[in-house]
Order: C-alpha cells, then sequence, then structure tokens
C-alpha cells in the first residue's frame, strides 16, 4: 500500500466501506461508560462490532503527548492517546481495524480532533486506518456507517435509559451492602436494553416507559445501608472530564472513597443545551426562523421524555429525581447570559444552581487545560454563583498532562472538610 508523505500537512481520509463493516472492529474513545457501552451493545445488532475502551494508566497520557502539541486541550490528547495506544497494544489487527471520532461541527476544538488523530495516524505508518466522523452536519461521509431513523431512534432512547441507569446507580453505589450489586444491577438493564432493541426494530415509547420502571424495579432490589449519611458532592464541568474516568483520574471512585456520593447531572441536559442554543440562534444572530421553529419542537420533545423519567421516579419514590431543565435554564439567567453557549458555556452554571438548589452544596469543577470557555463559564463564575448562593461550597480542579493526581485529591480534600 502506497503510504502518503509523512511531511504532508494534510492527513489521509480513509473511508470507511460497506465491505469492512463486516470483518472490522471500531474502536470507541471513552467518555460515558454508562451510555456509551449501551450504545455499542445496540449497534453490535446492526452488525457493527465496536469496542469501548476501558485503558487507563501513564502510557496513555504518554502517546497523546508523543502525537498531540502539547498546547492542544487535554481531552483531545486523552482520545487521540487512547486509541494510538490501543492500536499499538497488540491487541488488534490493524489492518482490520477502524476508529470513530465524534464532530460537533461548532466553535469548540473537539471538531479539529479527527484532523489531528489522522495526523498521528500518518506520523505512526497507521495511514491506511479508517476514522469515521460521526457527525450530524454533514462535515464528512462514510459509506459503510450510516444512521438509520430506526438506529438513531433506538440510540436516542438509549441515551435517556443510560442517563437514568447513571442517576440511580450513582444514589446506590456509596450505600450498597454487597460490593458490586451496583455493577451488577448495572449490566441486567444494559443486558435486557441491548434484548429488545434488536436491529431494524421500531421501539414504541410505551415499550421504553417500561424499561424505565425496569431499571428502577432492578435497583431498588439493592441492599442498601443509609444508616451512615453521605456528604453529596456534584460534579460538572467540562464534558469530557466530567464524566470520563480517564479524564478525571477516576474521580467517581475517589470521592467514594472519601465517604462521599457523587452526583453527575446528566448527558440529556447537555443535549438539551445544545438543542435551546439553536433556538435562540434566531433571536441572536438573526438564523432561520423554520430552523428555530423547528429545534424548538425537538426541544420541547426531548423536554418531555426527561419529565416522564422525573415523574416515573417521584412515583416509585426510592430515588432522587432531577430537577426540570427548562426550570434550571431560567433560574441560570439571573448568573449568565444565554449568549455565552461556547463549548458549555451558560450549562455549566446552570448546572451548579441545580445541583446548589437540590441540596448539593458541594461541587467539584472539573476543568481541562486549554478550554478556555470552560474556565470563564466554570470557574470564572463561582464567585457570581456565591454571591446568589453563599452556602456553594464550589472547588475548581484543573486537569492537564503535568497536573497532580495528588494536588487534586488534596484540593478536593481541602474542600470536603468544609463540606455539610
Amino acid at each position: 500500500m502506497q503510504r502518503n508523505d509523512p511531511n504532508s500537512h494534510q492527513a489521509a481520509h480513509v473511508a470507511f466501506t460497506e465491505e469492512m463493516r463486516e470483518s472490522y472492529t471500531i474502536l470507541v474513545p471513552n467518555m460515558l461508560p454508562v451510555q456509551l457501552g449501551l450504545i455499542c451493545r445496540l449497534m453490535k445488532n446492526y452488525g457493527y462490532n465496536m469496542v469501548l475502551l476501558d485503558t487507563e494508566g501513564p502510557a496513555i497520557v504518554e502517546q497523546g503527548l508523543k502525537n498531540v502539541h502539547n498546547d492542544t486541550c487535554y481531552p483531545a490528547l486523552l482520545v487521540i492517546g487512547q486509541l494510538m495506544d490501543a492500536i499499538e497494544s497488540g491487541k488488534y489487527d490493524v489492518h482490520k481495524l477502524a476508529l470513530i471520532m465524534p464532530q460537533t461541527g461548532g466553535g469548540c476544538r473537539a471538531s479539529n480532533y479527527i484532523h489531528l488523530l489522522r495526523k498521528a495516524l500518518q506520523k505512526n505508518g497507521y495511514e491506511y486506518i479508517p476514522v469515521i466522523s460521526l457527525n450530524f452536519t454533514g462535515l464528512e461521509d462514510n459509506p459503510g456507517f450510516k444512521l438509520t431513523k430506526t438506529m438513531l431512534i433506538q440510540v436516542a432512547y438509549a441515551m435517556l435509559i443510560g442517563d437514568l441507569i447513571m442517576m440511580v446507580a450513582n444514589q446506590c453505589r456509596p450505600y450498597e451492602c454487597v460490593p458490586g450489586s451496583t455493577d451488577k444491577a448495572i449490566e441486567i438493564c444494559m443486558d435486557a436494553v441491548s434484548q429488545r432493541f434488536t436491529g431494524d426494530r421500531s421501539i414504541h415509547y410505551g415499550e421504553v416507559k417500561r424499561l424505565y420502571q425496569f431499571v428502577l424495579d432492578v435497583f431498588a432490589k439493592i441492599r442498601l445501608d443509609r444508616s451512615q449519611k453521605k456528604k453529596l458532592v456534584g460534579v460538572v464541568g467540562e464534558i469530557y472530564v466530567k464524566f470520563s474516568p480517564l479524564g478525571n483520574n477516576n474521580l467517581e471512585k475517589f470521592l467514594l472513597s472519601e465517604g462521599c456520593e457523587p452526583v453527575l447531572p446528566g448527558l440529556m441536559d447537555f443535549c438539551l443545551y445544545t438543542i435551546y442554543n439553536s433556538v435562540i440562534d434566531r433571536d441572536l444572530y438573526g438564523r432561520s426562523p423554520k430552523k428555530a421553529m423547528a429545534y424548538k419542537l425537538v426541544y420541547q420533545y426531548v423536554l418531555g421524555k426527561q419529565a416522564d423519567i422525573i415523574k416515573m421516579m417521584k412515583k416509585h419514590g426510592a430515588f432522587r429525581p432531577p430537577q426540570a431543565f427548562d426550570a434550571v435554564r431560567k433560574k441560570a439567567q439571573d448568573i449568565i447570559g444565554p449568549g455565552v453557549k461556547m463549548g458549555e458555556g451558560w450549562l455549566l452554571p446552570a448546572e451548579m444552581i441545580e445541583l446548589i438548589t437540590e441540596g448539593v452544596r458541594n461541587i467539584v469543577c472539573t476543568q481541562p487545560f486549554g478550554c478556555l470557555p470552560n474556565h470563564i463559564a466554570g470557574k470564572g463564575m463561582i464567585r457570581k454563583i456565591r454571591e446568589t448562593y453563599p452556602e456553594a461550597n464550589i472547588v475548581a480542579v484543573d486537569y492537564d498532562p503535568g497536573a497532580s493526581k495528588i494536588n487534586q485529591e488534596n484540593r478536593i480534600k481541602l474542600m470536603l472538610s468544609s463540606a455539610e
């Protein structure tokens, strides 16, 4: 196979073809262990052998530093480092391997990760490995990776169910009498969903609501000891570092070891934030009124699905439901304007306000190196939030290749020392 000039500035774009679909393994960088794990299982029903990477350790950071400029944001360094580490691990046939990378098409540098990954592949002689762009804006096309309407509906429902699993699991794990019982319940729920969401099968929403109930019932059967009060600690921040154990140095495990209950707002909040931003583009920038109306309808539809989960959790009574996103959005308007929407933007202070008003006053704001919007809308808004909510106990923690895990944990311990 002819190789590209390693000194070329333009990395090769190798398409993922229909023939590759049958025999290739697609590696997925890990950000959301539950939600992405569930989606990978669903995609296997459609013939895609997707593997969610769960590797950790300093070798991944070293791979990232070797293949990405150190001025690049930390999530890009970790994602590319994790993929390159997997390629060179010897576990996979590199000639039957593909990678997948999301592209938002927005102002965040995340849209350029895919080009940085291709340059890393070219630099190391793997330019023949296809990289699939997961995007919904037509940025790139891959003939062998097509998301049909049925697949998209199943993936959307899987995200809703995955969010519910994550929420109730976090409310059980700190109190479980038998270690590992929460993880077992997660597996039971994920198996149930993947068995029902078979390929090309239309899923009715009534069935999804029954799965909501199934998840609540499965976790309600876990034997818990709530006699000892735990400190509730919220986790917010840049989406990758907030959710990824690799990105935040296993922050949730650390909080559990310190006698805390981690509380994470779900992925659905970020999706609603993104949709709502497209709604208000009409007022802010004079964008198409038809598009704004379409996004508004989608926004109302997804809000309705979130409301169903909240209603079912309240009726079930065993678990603490989240606040409705639209109410949280309105509360944040006194702190930050809706036009601040680069990266996590106004969602970051909105989630902090959501946690505080739910009684979760102790918050870790995770901040990756190189994400300027996150530092402005996250760390930069803490003083304003404390002026309005003086009971808030917030610590901003930076994550980057040179940051010491011990220093990060000591900063969190200092916050916990004054926690309620």
